[in-house]
């Protein structure tokens, strides 16, 4: 059964400015500990990679937020929620601390799939509950 439904469209130009303006603590706000690692790869190799990845967990993470009902509150937070690609490549949602006790609580399944073009980063979400008994609104 769905539970929610988010997406988010980011424009990798406005997340170009962040970084000129506030250099890594912005991506350093967004990003989770195993996200940031990848960033700063990325970005060693190419400056434009670096961005697009930045921008598409921006989105994604925005998608979450909306699918889960809460937005940007506790105990939603961007690096309690962590966009990973699995071995095969395929974007997976990985959540920390009080958001994946909130989230298992309520047995939750979250699908997450992200695409980039040269100024814009999309993301769509579907949140499905697993067993509908267990299902607690925000």
């Amino acid at each position: 059964m769905i539970y929610g439904i988010g997406t988010d469209l980011c424009d990798i130009r406005r997340i170009a400015a962040s970084m000129a303006r506030r250099g890594d603590r912005f991506a350093e706000k967004v990003l989770g500990p195993n996200e940031i690692l990848v960033f700063r790869a990325r970005r060693a190799r190419v400056e434009a990679r670096g961005l697009s990845y930045l921008a598409t967990r921006f989105s994604a993470k925005e998608a979450f937020s909306k699918a889960i009902g809460l937005g940007m509150h506790m105990p939603m937070t961007w690096r309690a929620c962590e966009i990973l690609n699995a071995p095969s490549g395929k974007p997976e949602i990985r959540l920390h601390g009080a958001l994946a006790d909130w989230f298992t609580e309520r047995g939750l399944k979250a699908h997450v799939t992200v695409t980039d073009e040269q100024d814009y980063a999309s993301s769509f979400v579907v949140v499905e509950a697993l067993d509908p008994s267990k299902e607690l609104r925000p």
